[in-house]
């Protein structure tokens, strides 16, 4: 065997074996992601959600090092004949370390994701934060790991951090508005004026739902299902009513009128019958909850009274208020109870004696005596 193609012989082999340590590689990750994928299927206690989280946050990390490891393989490789020279294999050297510092940020940041999204809905106070929380570690972890490239890299960190003091004024006065806004958010956050899932009333007008209270905005979507994006700063500062807070559960007035004419008493009754038996059957009412009713007012045609009911939530009252006043308006049908039309009547008699009576006390209206000849 000549010498060339003993060196032939050594590339292909070496090559081979680069290909085999890659695919095994590739195989190990494989069986890795399968093993806590089936043990976060088969466990039934908290470790199944760490599985899960686990599965997601190491499937790009893995890649990203597979491929650290096939240029530190090809760096050898290539230096072993002497194809690259030391300064390049340094550069090399420095962009494996840069890669394996962003592999671990990689991983960390999507393990602090998956895991605020895992456990948003156990915690309320995880579900507020997840969307500030989320930015504010993502801000974290990027800024350490360009800290500690650059400080692998021969930079020296210490003017940096030195200097952030005197940046951080001019980022400060140039990013105001923003920083007010974040600071709003973790205002909100703490205060939970506002939570995500809440139907809440703007001061202009709006309702809806939270859909996310974010670093920068809060956004709720309407009943229509659009979206209302409102800067922090200004909902922190504006106000507005939760339908949420304290409790779900609301009054629900239902105004009604009836004919002069009618039992008062009879009316009562009806209307507490039939507000019961809404509440009890409804899917929307709160069975335990007592209705009563009201007489208020002596309108021009009827006499005003409100039937109090209660429902589960805001969103509900339209449904159980509908109902209602369908079941209310057949039983009053049923019972001769007259809801009148708004109407004016005029007493036209009464009228004509009232302007006569006023003509006659009138002094234009006397008459004077005669005059003797």
């Amino acid at each position: 065997m000549t010498i060339p193609a003993f060196f032939k012989t050594q590339e292909a082999m070496t090559l081979g074996a680069l290909l085999c340590v890659i695919a095994l590689l590739f195989i190990a990750k494989r069986i890795i992601l399968v093993r806590l994928t089936r043990k976060a299927r088969s466990q039934d206690s908290s470790m199944a959600g760490i599985y899960r989280i686990l599965v997601l946050s190491l499937d790009a990390p893995l890649t990203l090092f597979i491929f650290l490891v096939i240029i530190v393989l090809g760096r050898f490789l290539l230096i072993w004949p002497g194809i690259i020279d030391k300064d390049i294999a340094a550069i090399v050297d420095h962009v494996v370390k840069a890669g394996l510092i962003l592999t671990l940020f990689l991983f960390f940041e999507r393990f602090f994701t998956y895991s605020l999204r895992r456990y948003q809905n156990q915690s309320t106070l995880v579900k507020n934060t997840s969307g500030i929380a989320g930015g504010a570690i993502r801000a974290i972890l990027a800024s350490l790991a360009l800290l500690i490239i650059l400080s692998t890299m021969g930079v020296s960190i210490t003017p940096v951090i030195a200097s952030l003091g005197i940046t951080s004024l001019a980022v400060a006065l140039a990013l105001q508005p923003t920083l007010e806004n974040f600071f709003s958010g973790l205002q909100l956050v703490v205060d939970k004026p506002i939570r995500i899932g809440d139907f809440i009333e703007l001061d202009s007008g709006e309702q809806g739902f939270v859909e996310k209270i974010g670093w920068r905005s809060t956004w709720v979507r309407m009943l229509p299902n659009n979206i209302v994006i409102m800067p922090n700063s200004k909902l922190s500062n504006s106000k507005l009513i939760n339908y949420y807070y304290p409790e779900r559960e609301l009054s629900v007035p239902v105004e009604v009128g009836v004919h002069y004419n009618s039992d008062l008493d009879k009316v009562e009754d009806i209307c507490l019958e039939v507000a019961k038996y809404t509440l009890k059957h409804h899917e929307y009412g709160v069975e335990t909850y007592e209705p009563f009713v009201l007489f208020h007012t002596f309108d021009n045609s009827s006499i005003n009274l409100t039937v109090m009911l209660r429902t589960k939530e805001y969103f509900n009252r339209f449904f159980i208020k509908s109902a209602f006043i369908k079941m209310l308006k057949k039983r009053f049908d049923e019972e001769g109870i007259v809801i009148p039309f708004p109407i004016t009547a005029l007493n036209v008699d009464q009228e004509n004696a009232a302007a006569i009576l006023a003509a006659a006390k009138s002094p234009e209206a006397t008459i004077p005596p005669e005059k003797s000849s």
